[in-house]
Parts: C-alpha cells; sequence; structure tokens
C-alpha cells in the first residue's frame, strides 16, 4: 500500500472510527488495515490513534494529520480532475429528509448519474442529527435554521410554510380567522431534535412575524409523524407545503389563516469546515440547487 493510500485508509478509519467498516468501505481485509497503520505509525514516529473495545478515536497527534490528509487528498483529487478536464469521480455520501428525497431528489437522480458517469452516490434518508465525519457522510441536506456547529452551509432553497387542519378538527374547533382567534384551538407540536423544544407557531402579521404557543396534547420529533396526527384530527399543524401537496388536493387536509403565512423556511446543504468542497460534492450541490428552483418550493 502507497503512502496515499495510506493516508486514504487512514482518514477512513478515522471517519467511521472503526478498522472493520473503513477496510470494508474500502475493500480490504482488516488484518491489512490494522498493518498498514501500524506501519504508518512506525514510519511517523507518533501515535496516531487510541484503541477501545468500541471503536477507534484520535490522539492529538492523529487529529492534525488527520487534518493534514483531508487537505493533501483534496488537493490531489482537485489537481486530477483539473488535469483531465475531469469528470468528477468518486462515491459521494448524501444525507437528507426523507420526504424531500422521495419527492424531488429520486425521481429526478437518472439524470444525474447518466450526466456523471463516474459518480457513485450513496443516499441516507432521515431527519436525525449526523455525524458527518463519524458516519462517513459527505453532506446534510436539511429543512429549517442550521444549527451552530462549525459546518459550512449553502444555502439550496427557501420553503413556503402554511397552516393546516383536518375537515374533522374544524368541524369540532372552527375555522380561525386570524391568529387572534386561536383560542380553543389546539396543535400538532414538532418537537425540534436541535433543542428538544417543541416549536411555536408563526404568523405574518403587519409584516413582522408574531410567535403563538398554541396547547396541544400530541407532539412528534418525526416530520412524518407529525403529519399523520394531523390527518387524524388532533391539531393545527405548521410545515412546508409540498409535504401536504396531496391532502389538499383531495381534501384531507384544509389550509387555513391563509393571509397570514408562516416565515419561509431554509434548506441547507451542510458539509465539515476541514475538508475542501469536492468536484462530486460541488456538482451535486448545483444540481440539487436548479432541482429545488425548478420545483418551486
Amino acid at each position: 500500500m502507497d503512502r496515499l493510500d495510506t493516508m486514504r485508509l487512514f482518514v477512513r478509519v478515522l471517519e467511521r472510527r472503526s478498522f472493520t467498516a473503513a477496510a470494508a468501505d474500502l475493500g480490504l481485509p482488516r488484518s491489512t488495515a490494522t498493518e498498514s497503520i501500524r506501519r504508518l505509525e512506525e514510519h511517523l514516529g507518533a501515535r496516531l490513534l487510541e484503541r477501545t473495545t468500541r471503536q477507534v478515536n484520535a490522539t492529538q497527534d492523529g487529529e492534525a494529520y488527520y487534518r493534514r490528509c483531508l487537505s493533501i487528498l483534496s488537493e490531489i483529487e482537485d489537481a486530477e480532475a483539473a488535469f483531465r478536464n475531469a469528470e468528477p469521480f468518486g462515491l459521494l455520501r448524501i444525507d437528507a429528509s426523507t420526504l424531500l428525497t422521495r419527492t424531488f431528489l429520486l425521481p429526478r437522480l437518472p439524470e444525474f448519474l447518466a450526466r456523471y458517469v463516474r459518480i457513485d452516490l450513496q443516499i441516507g434518508q432521515s431527519d436525525r442529527l449526523v455525524d458527518l465525519v463519524r458516519e462517513g457522510v459527505d453532506c446534510v441536506i436539511r429543512v429549517g435554521e442550521p444549527p451552530d456547529s462549525g459546518m459550512i452551509m449553502r444555502r439550496l432553497a427557501v420553503i413556503r410554510e402554511i397552516t393546516c387542519a383536518s375537515p374533522a378538527y374544524l368541524e369540532r374547533h372552527g375555522t380561525p380567522v386570524s391568529p387572534d382567534a386561536l383560542d380553543g384551538h389546539q396543535a400538532v407540536g414538532f418537537v425540534s431534535s436541535r433543542t428538544g423544544e417543541t416549536l411555536p407557531f408563526e404568523f405574518t402579521v403587519a409584516g413582522s412575524i408574531r410567535e403563538v404557543r398554541l396547547p396541544g396534547r400530541v407532539a412528534a420529533n418525526n416530520s412524518d409523524t407529525a403529519a399523520d396526527l394531523a390527518r387524524l384530527g388532533l391539531g393545527l399543524i405548521q410545515a412546508p407545503r409540498y409535504r401536504f401537496e396531496k391532502d389538499l388536493a383531495d381534501g384531507t387536509l384544509i389550509e387555513v389563516l391563509a393571509d397570514y403565512p408562516p416565515s419561509p423556511t431554509p434548506l441547507s446543504a451542510l458539509y465539515p469546515q476541514n475538508r475542501q468542497l469536492s468536484p462530486r460534492l460541488r456538482v451535486f450541490l448545483d444540481w440539487a440547487s436548479r432541482i429545488f428552483a425548478e420545483a418551486d418550493l
């Protein structure tokens, strides 16, 4: 194994926190991976990794070497791409919210793969917090204000939000005509994965955003579950309009307070700041940004 391959292995071991997982990713026997890292440490005269029964962590020297490896490998990839007049290449790992992926990205994925024939994609679908480095993910795409996580953010789109409820709920509680007419109403709460708190409702009133905290007996930290609770008639809900297009069309849900819309929600891509933006991630984000623009979110 040459020095560059050893660097790639070292980076993958740290990203996956596991020799076994890193070796599998790179198509190597585990014994080859462990011996290569042992020889690397011997060559450098420094201990790079702390091994426990559960995972592998970097020492202080290992963290420094890891950052240098990321920079070197990214520069090499960019140089190779430039001199080949190059199609971006390699495996790209993306994680995006489930409905967003299913509704907008998957139907258009064949055109991306046809255009970039040397890129392979691994797509995760979730709304959870993802440790990009530990899980070996290149980028996450998330709805909502991103956390102050030290990651680089690229805004992909701004999403319209609506307030709606089921016909059965509105029959029981009445249809509110303004944010001042919400006495006696209940909300399907959405619990933030970042803060663990239930988010308030928002309404645009006279050009300003007004927050309203409605009582409610049910809440969820998953957007699909929250949508199901609203369909069951358990309260008003605020969510991206694209989530409820079918429900609005068939009458399962009815939009209310349309003259007082919630503030739009950002859609962002996040990736680690200690990595340069690779050519394959750059073209994917350019493509995704175009897809979302055409969707008129």
